[in-house]
């Protein structure tokens, strides 16, 4: 074994983890050991649920399965419809954000009317950021409402040059937008899915290579990198009407240290795009006793037996990948060593402490 490296654990801020509602694809329990598998010690869960995050009461019941079954650090996001305006007050000081849905993905989440998502912009209270599902000209949609009301947004999954330089363009007039690029966007692009087809199908499409380029050329003007694991049953992804997602939480964290290795990257990006400026936008502060100790230099296979994640599969099985997590410290407390969760269900904290 060579020399180990410490890391501060790894901040997923979007994450899907099915529960409740579809927990044949993935609970809490299953997601956030995952998570500490890849070294990541907080998720950001999303409210796409299959009954959608729309009410005080739904993310109450939402926020005691996480307390009875999370491994890591956890926040929830509230989600809207555009009619559920009078919740917003409820359920600010329990969230870590406001998700707006502006393309089409996964459950009925998706606001088409101008209207309505200009309402949400206007009443959804300042202290607390607005995380948007954008593409294309949606884009334009949302940076112009928060430039209109003073909003504190971020756009998640960027996978293109057109979208990304809309973002770093609102960047240079100081509106107030950050963005994220998932690992899949940045590994695998249009060839990987014209080959796997529908094990790949996602939101928003993989894209062409010279994308990708212009994404790792651009990564330091990105913000984070998340995972947006989004598991489904292999069996579901190759059925007549393919579910939209792939898991990432495991695999992360390998992928970009391989990419150190590659020299496509170096530790300390690593470190802001996955600890340091998420806690910058969404206003946390990670306990400084959090970190992850790896192996940089082992050399291991991906391997879908070995994985945490409940749908039992990752689009990047036979990778040969660096950088084997050793061991992983939440609060001081030794949660994971050498592929085994040490802690009971319930040990992850939300990290919105306010009480339901």
């Amino acid at each position: 074994m060579g020399k180990l490296l410490r890391l501060p654990g790894l901040i997923d801020i979007h994450v899907h983890l099915r529960d409740p509602g579809q927990t044949h694809k993935e609970d809490f329990l299953t997601g956030t050991s995952a998570a500490l598998a890849g070294g990541v010690t907080t998720v950001f869960d999303m409210p796409n649920n299959k009954e959608p995050i729309f009410s005080y009461g739904r993310l109450k019941e939402k926020i005691e399965i996480a307390k009875r079954k999370a491994v890591c650090d956890w926040g929830l996001y509230f989600g809207t419809d555009g009619q559920n305006i009078k919740e917003f007050e409820k359920v600010v000081d329990k969230v870590v954000g406001l998700k707006v849905y502006l393309n089409l993905t996964t459950g009925k989440i998706l606001i088409e009317n101008e209207k309505l998502v200009e309402k949400v912009f206007k009443y959804w209270p300042k202290n607390k950021i607005i995380v948007v599902h954008a593409e294309g000209e949606k884009i334009d949609l949302a940076i112009g409402l928060c430039k209109k009301y003073n909003n504190k947004i971020h756009i998640t999954h960027i996978s293109n040059r057109q979208d990304l330089d809309k973002i770093l363009e609102a960047k240079l007039k100081k509106i107030p937008v950050t963005c994220d690029v998932t690992i899949n966007h940045l590994f695998l692009d249009k060839h990987d899915a014209d080959f796997y087809k529908d094990l790949l199908v996602m939101k928003p499409s993989l894209q062409n290579e010279d994308e990708v380029d212009y994404l790792w050329e651009n990564l330091p003007r990105i913000d984070c990198i998340a995972t947006d694991h989004a598991p489904h049953l292999a069996s579901e992804k190759r059925s007549f009407d393919p579910p939209t997602g792939v898991t990432g939480v495991e695999t992360m964290l390998p992928l970009l240290l391989t990419a150190v290795k590659q020299k496509r990257l170096t530790i300390k990006e690593i470190v802001r795009l996955t600890n340091t400026d998420p806690q910058i936008i969404f206003g946390y502060k990670q306990d400084k006793n959090t970190y992850v100790e790896l192996d940089p230099e082992e050399e291991y296979k991906i391997d879908n037996k070995r994985l945490f994640t409940k749908c039992g599969w990752s689009p990047y099985h036979g990778w040969k990948v660096y950088g084997k997590v050793k061991k992983v410290i939440l609060r001081g407390e030794k949660v994971f060593e050498e592929g085994k969760v040490l802690i009971k269900p319930g040990f992850g904290l939300n990290i919105c402490y306010n009480k339901v």
